[in-house]
């Protein structure tokens, strides 16, 4: 059973009910157990080998003996606490679903969002973290020659990993020898392994680039003088970076840790990593510890000598562990966190141009085989793997041909890919393969033409493939790389005309949590107030503020932070919200079936402890406590049904359920100015 908690509420209620009242067992996506595309392998690794994810066996047992919960939900002490990792874990679950149908910003956020609050606790010590990739890129990024998106980027490199690690039964074997888990010892080593890899290759994939805002200010400078088609190397105007202390000391708290995990003294991170590097890769490749230390203390500041490159990867790992360091304190950061922040700093070009040097015939030492270091391995797979559905942002990069779709399929133990480009671009693709043929038919003399990703993959030389089985082995995971083109369909994305440099949508749901609050009252009162909610409530109300674009879009208005020749809009009119309110229900009722909820309102009726009045307050709150823990509503709906099924449910709501639904969305109003500076306008 996936969600073992809760199906233990689920037992316990139908015997204290003498009837099934739920909690509902959570549907595998695909309904199988089979299927190998990308998209079910990875929800299918969340679903069922990540079981008793985070569970904790002496919470439970003191539950047991008190027999008061400590799990929260839209309250604190609702729910028992393994049932809220349940939830948790639900929630990354469907989340990725949710990105993966969509691909854009606004749900990746919602996989960090998700993994922060599942693993470390609190994404708002995290937030600015991960929200500076995103804003820098976005804004940043269109002074380069050449860029491309790395906030959904990332979570596609998770999803990738996770589809890998299900499917590829000798990475599973070579990850748990590596990390001492027996490979052989059945479900409960199976499911250790898992959710290892679950919380420390999330780290990796997710956080890998968030080190770019160091590097983009250095590819600006080197774009504004490369005029002319000029390639940058000696005479070029490059910036580096100084004084990195601030960014890779140790304090005095780290020191003490690193010297009881690894026996041995250490006075900054980048000596932790060189240590770490050269004894994972040093003999293979032969190079020394300090051989590494110097590589890496002349990244900042030397890119002269890595021909004129920044390497973001290096920031990347520095300020990631800044972050650990904040977030789990410096004694609880591990040599399975430190894996994750080597496997960062490898992946760019440290493995590739100064362990392996791949591209050099004479220099050459090999691949990066799986049993080296598995996250290092599977982040270099997966990163070059993952080229399709990027933004451009670069000025060249806007018009290049990059693949916007791609069909996995990695049954076998292999990776069979089919790379989809937009079959509107076909005369480009023409044109490649007519000077490709001329380009053969006249002796292959010179460099063949190119056309960006797509002649990678076409021409006979395979340069796609073969450029990743130099980096990494691909023995046990061979691939099989194909392209194809097919329509476009943009609408998928659902992407509304309402924009903004970013949207900080946890500064807004924590807004319009606390939107009935006084005007004065501090943002850490309301943070804090936002953040005893349980994951699942936290999503719900960052998703009703994620939609607001859509429903802006339904009654033709959108919001915007530029000066617009619109009329403004101050306030919602009755006939608007009947548009946009059904929109809300709609939401509200799919993202309740999504989770596992269910209707029904035995909960209304369920006998009241001694001593509460039956038309309190208490009572009122002892209702919805086991309402959260039946996971059944009156408001919500079963089966299969359409939009307009749900239409027709809303109209028959009271008036007061129904105003749920719109009312919120006037204090919006307000809020939206007040964080992002945003106005709404009316489009006629």
């Amino acid at each position: 059973m996936a969600y073992t908690a809760l199906e233990k509420m689920r037992t316990k209620n139908r015997a204290a009910y003498g009837k099934d009242v739920g909690p509902a067992q959570p549907a595998l996506f695909g309904g199988g157990l089979e299927r190998t595309d990308l998209k079910s392998a990875s929800l299918r690794f969340l679903h069922e080998r990540c079981e008793e994810l985070r569970f904790n066996a002496a919470i439970e047992k003191k539950e047991e003996e008190t027999g008061e919960y400590q799990g929260s939900s839209i309250k604190p002490n609702q729910i028992p606490y393994n049932m809220q990792m349940d939830l948790n874990r639900l929630c990354l679950e469907k989340t990725l679903e949710r990105f993966i149908d969509s691909g854009t910003a606004e749900d990746a956020y919602e996989v960090y969002y998700c993994y922060l609050e599942i693993f470390f606790g609190h994404y708002g010590k995290s937030k600015k973290m991960v929200e500076l990739l995103s804003e820098f890129e976005s804004n940043g990024s269109s002074l380069l020659m050449k860029h491309r998106d790395h906030y959904s980027h990332s979570v596609y490199v998770f999803t990738l990993g996770l589809a890998i690690y299900e499917t590829n039964s000798t990475f599973r074997r070579r990850f748990m020898e590596f990390y001492g888990v027996n490979p052989d010892g059945g479900k409960q080593q199976e499911r250790k392994a898992a959710n290892m890899f679950l919380e420390f290759w999330g780290l990796t994939a997710l956080f890998h680039d968030i080190g770019y805002p160091f590097e983009l200010p250095f590819e600006q400078v080197i774009s504004y003088f490369e005029v002319d088609n000029k390639e940058r190397g000696k005479g070029s105007i490059y910036i580096s970076y100084h004084d990195m202390d601030v960014l890779t000391m140790l304090g005095d708290e780290a020191k003490k840790q690193f010297r009881k995990v690894y026996q041995k003294d250490f006075g900054s991170i980048t000596e932790v990593l060189a240590f770490d590097i050269a004894n994972k890769l040093g003999k293979k490749n032969a190079f020394t510890e300090n051989k590494m230390l110097d590589t890496l203390n002349r990244k900042p500041e030397e890119p002269d000598s890595f021909g004129y490159f920044m390497d973001h990867a290096f920031f990347s790992a520095c300020r990631l562990y800044k972050e650990l360091e904040n977030s789990l304190g410096a004694g609880g950061i591990t040599k399975e966190h430190v894996d994750a922040l080597s496997a960062i700093i490898l992946h760019n070009s440290l493995f590739k141009f100064s362990i392996s040097f791949y591209k050099d015939k004479e220099k050459r030492k090999g691949p990066l085989h799986m049993e080296d270091h598995p996250l290092a391995y599977m982040l270099m797979l997966c990163d070059e793997l993952q080229c399709w559905d990027r933004t451009a942002y670069g000025r060249n990069s806007r018009t290049e041909l990059h693949p916007m779709a791609v069909d996995f399929d990695f049954s076998g133990n292999a990776i069979h890919a089919c790379y989809f480009y937009d079959e509107a671009e076909q005369d480009k693709i023409d044109e490649f393969r007519k000077e490709y043929q001329a380009w053969e038919t006249g002796g292959e003399k010179g460099d063949a033409p190119r056309l960006k990703a797509y002649s990678d993959m076409a021409e006979k030389e395979q340069r796609f493939t073969t450029d990743i089985e130099k980096i990494v082995d691909t023995t046990d995971i061979p691939l099989h790389i194909v392209p194809d083109t097919k329509r476009n369909e943009r609408k998928n994305k659902h992407i509304f005309l309402s924009s903004s440099n970013f949207l900080h949508l946890y500064d807004f749901a924590v807004a319009l949590h606390g939107r009935n609050k006084e005007e004065d009252t501090p943002t850490k009162e309301l943070e804090k107030q936002f953040e005893a909610l349980s994951l699942e409530y936290q999503l719900s109300t960052i998703n009703r503020a994620k939609n607001f674009s859509r429903y802006l879009n339904a009654i033709d208005c959108f919001y915007t932070d530029k000066p617009v020749d619109f009329e403004m809009v101050t306030e919602f009119t009755p006939e608007q919200a009947a548009i946009f309110a059904p929109l809300e229900h709609e939401r509200w009722i799919r993202e309740h079936q999504m989770m596992g909820w269910v209707y029904g309102k035995d909960y209304e009726n369920v006998p009241l402890p001694a001593g509460i009045e039956a038309d309190s307050t208490e009572a009122g709150n002892y209702r919805k406590m086991i309402r959260e823990q039946m996971r059944c509503h009156k408001l919500a709906m079963d089966g299969t049904f359409t939009t307009e099924d749900i239409r027709d449910h809303y109209l028959t709501l009271p008036v007061e359920d129904q105003d749920k639904d719109w009312k919120p969305f006037n204090s919006m109003l307000k809020l939206l100015k007040k964080f992002d500076g945003l106005r709404i306008y009316k489009l006629d």
